[in-house]
């Protein structure tokens, strides 16, 4: 499904600094049958699907390539390096029938392969049997997410907002982010389809609901500089 090859870009990219602004979007990175194929290996009848779409994705063959594809290590390179690794995949599915909000928040939560008695790390939870924790900002600052755009993201299909350079601020309670979210500037993050939006987990970020039919599929991908973060706290493939 996946080739080697670069694409020609048919449109400009809109490149942004990663370590000041926290995301940045790469234009046309994937072809149109990619993204198909990618839907089509992502079926409403996968385990672990949900109303809003599926997690622990990795285990996905066709998915497990497009996370390793040159194309998107390369991306996620420029923010952490040659040696960054893909450990999580899920698939967001908005639609008509399946239309949700997501109010402003961080994601902190790491999927890892043992419990440890950090108090830096936790709450735990176990979700569909791979173990997570809510981590600290030197942790998360290691992660960078690959949102692959495998529909067309519109003002009207319940984009993804972000509030550029918000992960600067470290890990922050609701209140924090809500008060951030009231005062400071928020950017739509429109992606053509087979676009891929990269963002730091600590962007303080939200999407509304879609106001018509029109379906925003993503493939949620994280990459971290290295899948051992520290003596027991080693990244789960999830």
């Amino acid at each position: 499904m996946f080739t080697s090859s670069g694409r020609t870009s048919r449109g400009a990219n809109h490149t942004f600094e990663p370590h000041s602004r926290g995301f940045w979007i790469e234009g046309n990175v994937l072809s149109d049958l990619e993204c198909d194929g990618l839907i089509e290996v992502a079926p409403m009848s996968l385990r672990g699907r949900s109303r809003a779409g599926a997690r622990h994705l990795m285990s996905v063959p066709a998915i497990e390539a497009a996370a390793k594809d040159e194309r998107l290590l390369r991306i996620a390179g420029r923010a952490l390096g040659d040696g960054a690794v893909p450990f999580r995949a899920t698939l967001f599915d908005k639609s008509a029938l399946a239309n949700w909000l997501v109010v402003w928040h961080q994601d902190t939560a790491l999927p890892l392969e043992a419990r440890n008695d950090s108090a830096e790390w936790g709450p735990w939870s176990l979700k569909a049997g791979v173990l997570y924790a809510h981590a600290p900002a030197w942790a998360l600052s290691r992660v960078l997410a690959l949102r692959i755009s495998l529909d067309a993201s519109t003002s009207d299909n319940g984009p993804l907002r972000v509030i550029p350079g918000s992960h600067l601020a470290g890990v922050l309670s609701d209140d924090e982010i809500l008060d951030l979210a009231r005062t400071q500037e928020k950017v739509e993050a429109l992606v053509s389809r087979g676009g891929v939006l990269a963002m730091r987990p600590l962007l303080i970020h939200s999407s509304s609901k879609a106001l018509g039919g029109q379906p925003r599929r993503v493939l949620h991908l994280e990459y971290a500089d290295t899948l051992d973060l520290g003596p027991g706290l080693r990244l789960a493939i999830a």
